[in-house]
């Protein structure tokens, strides 16, 4: 019941956000909306954890922020690689362990593997993930892998 009314105050907000009108008959029918959305969500038995990830919070905006900042320091790592005269590559695959309980926690950290400029994420498994990483530099995930579990919320 939690995660109906917390879908139905999001699609109300995400609603009121695009519409930009405030009158007391658009307000009835942005809550009729969103109120049917849901509905028909329950109906499809799509509330679930993974589908309305209440745990986030705030947590997720936090580690957003900290991942633009890698994502910054690793697109000037790759750029003085590319612009070195001896392209010093040493690409590897790796298997990188996962700490995070839930398909969702995975998937965070997998895409943040992926986002971070020089490594991608190829393969994921249920306690492990198969990367490929430009150069040695890159291949590590200790810091991501243990923000991407507080992220998930557990």
């Amino acid at each position: 019941m939690a995660k109906a009314i917390a879908l139905g105050i999001a699609l109300f907000v995400f609603w009121l956000v695009l519409s930009g009108h405030y009158t007391a008959f658009l307000l009835a029918i942005g809550i009729f909306s969103s109120a049917l959305c849901v509905a028909l969500a329950a109906r499809m038995h799509l509330i679930d954890a993974e589908t309305i990830p209440t745990q986030l919070r705030l947590s997720l905006p936090v580690y957003w922020l900290w991942l633009a900042g890698e994502i910054v320091k690793a697109n000037i790592a790759v750029g003085r690689i590319i612009l070195s005269p001896r392209m010093a590559l040493g690409q590897r695959f790796i298997f990188v362990p996962t700490s995070q309980r839930t398909e969702m926690g995975r998937v965070i950290f997998a895409n943040s593997i992926t986002l971070t400029p020089g490594t991608v994420t190829l393969e994921t498994a249920k306690n492990a993930l198969l990367v490929h990483a430009l150069s040695a530099p890159f291949a590590s995930f200790d810091e991501m892998d243990r923000r991407a579990s507080a992220a998930e919320g557990h």
